[in-house]
């Protein structure tokens, strides 16, 4: 399914930063528009002071990059424009090489629902230099938002330990396309479900629900609600029990699941949105069992998140499937991944390509120059260690990773003993599509078996074991000599 076109029916190339239209005309006139350069998308921290992140968006890159083109409203738009003295801020000649421009790049990516860490890259972007550029800021905005999504969903769904969450965040999500990506984002990160029908149409996510309290109000009485429910969806009978009394509301609940089971049908559960959640839960299940009804699941809902869902399992708690809104789709307790796009190689006229460094008082903030790669080394189906390489550079058998920002932290890897696996899979190749899209469900799939490989002290919710990511060493020299380099240049030696 086009995604962007599907939802948007219209261009998005216009979603962007106005400063990307400014380099892109300044790389026009100054002749620089088709050289040849790399860009990389990474972050630097892992979010939620997490020891891994669920990377997420491809599926969207890929539709905004086929989708690239300048409509006539949008040149109609940016011939428009007007400078601070009222000319034009583009010139016609500008207008009609975007009308003319067509999408050439290569780009790789790491594939959705990969494990990755800070410092690698994500995506790799090579072709024309203005190309690139453009695509900045679409890409950051559609790789921040879903990765830091469906990474709080990983973690989530790691505290509920093998219980199903269901994602409830519509109502608390920030605007339409918040919402629609960050329920393909929880899907991704293990989430079973969604109460959001239009990512169900459009993502082929399941759909669930219960009741809200309006429907219990809307009746005379508790039970007079619970028996119209369950008359009109008796295979699917969920009833929210704590309107008034939880309770009463159980023992409500139980009158209707002893009518169902005369009628040869089952009441699936029971929804409780406030309250002592531990407390009320063991007193739900211990008045279920006790009736007879040990099936019939207990929900939970009310601002749920890792942390909370950890306690209750701590507690005991009775709960079987937990609803999560809030706290997962906005991200409530960090809002922005902080993913950035920087240019690290340029190919001059020769075709070698020229190495790019950004140079920063932060040693975090100092990029990794070259057109570099990443690959995973796994032993006894175990992940090792993720090293940053220079693409074309031979290793050999035994190779030492070098933390970017701590070079006192390294690792010898023996390259003869593990399994080494690439992670940048081609996307597009020349601006064609090369990759074969796997569907949401195989998505999903390869978070739960990707994290499987990792050890379980790189996944616990607080302080993490720090899984080793490092440049090989050869790149880690040769990112220390251009930074020595550029700051002599910098200092006029």
């Amino acid at each position: 399914m086009k995604i962007t076109k599907d939802l948007y029916q219209t261009s998005l190339t216009l979603l962007t930063d106005f400063y990307q239209f400014t380099m892109a005309y300044a790389y026009w006139k100054s002749g620089k528009a088709e050289e040849e350069a790399v860009f990389n998308l990474f972050f630097r921290k892992n979010p939620f002071q997490s020891g891994f992140t669920i990377a997420a968006g491809l599926d969207y890159v890929i539709d905004y990059c086929r989708n690239i083109k300048f409509t006539d409203h949008d040149l109609a738009y940016l011939a428009e424009m007007k400078d601070a003295n009222g000319k034009p801020t583009f010139d016609p000649e500008f207008i009609t090489y975007l009308k003319n421009l067509t999408f050439s790049c290569d780009l790789d990516a790491v594939e959705e629902g990969e494990v990755v860490f800070p410092n690698m890259p994500l995506v790799r972007v090579k072709g024309p230099l203005i190309q690139c550029q453009l695509l900045e800021t679409p890409l950051l905005n559609i790789i921040n938002f879903q990765t830091l999504i469906a990474t709080k969903a990983a973690r989530i769904v790691l505290a509920a330990n093998g219980d199903p969450v269901m994602e409830f965040g519509l109502r608390r999500a920030q605007g339409i396309d918040g919402a629609l990506a960050a329920s393909r984002a929880s899907y991704i990160g293990g989430c079973s479900s969604t109460s959001n029908v239009m990512a169900g149409k459009l993502f082929d996510i399941p759909v669930s629900g219960t009741h809200a309290h309006s429907w219990i109000m809307s009746f005379d009485n508790e039970m007079a609600a619970f028996d119209a429910y369950a008359a009109t969806f008796p295979d699917n009978t969920i009833l929210l029990v704590d309107t008034y009394d939880i309770s009463q509301g159980v023992k409500n609940a139980i009158v209707i699941a002893r009518k169902l089971r005369e009628r040869g049908r089952q009441l699936q559960g029971i929804r409780i949105d406030s309250g002592d959640l531990a407390y009320f839960s063991n007193m739900a299940r211990e008045m279920l069992n006790r009736a007879g009804f040990p099936e019939v699941k207990i929900v939970a809902s009310n601002d749920l998140d890792e942390h909370i869902i950890t306690s209750l399992k701590m507690q005991e708690a009775s709960i079987d499937i937990w609803g999560v809104g809030t706290k997962l789709v906005t991200a409530y307790d960090q809002p922005a991944l902080g993913a950035v796009y920087k240019l690290s190689a340029l190919k001059n006229q020769e075709g070698e390509w020229i190495p790019k460094i950004k140079l920063s008082q932060q040693s975090v903030k100092i990029n990794i120059p070259g057109y570099h790669n990443v690959v995973r080394y796994t032993a006894n189906g175990k992940a090792m260690a993720d090293m940053i390489y220079l693409e074309g550079v031979d290793h050999g058998d035994k190779v030492t990773i070098i933390d970017p920002n701590d070079p006192t932290r390294r690792k010898k890897i023996s390259v003869e003993h593990a399994s080494a696996e690439t992670l940048l899979k081609p996307i597009f190749s020349k601006g064609e599509k090369v990759y074969q899209r796997p569907t949401i469900h195989q998505i999903r799939q390869r978070t739960q078996e990707r994290l499987a490989v990792f050890d379980k002290t790189h996944k616990r919710l607080i302080n993490p074991h720090i899984y080793p990511v490092g440049l090989e060493a050869g790149l880690y020299e040769f990112r220390t000599a251009l930074v020595l380099k550029a700051k002599a240049l910098d200092n006029g030696n």
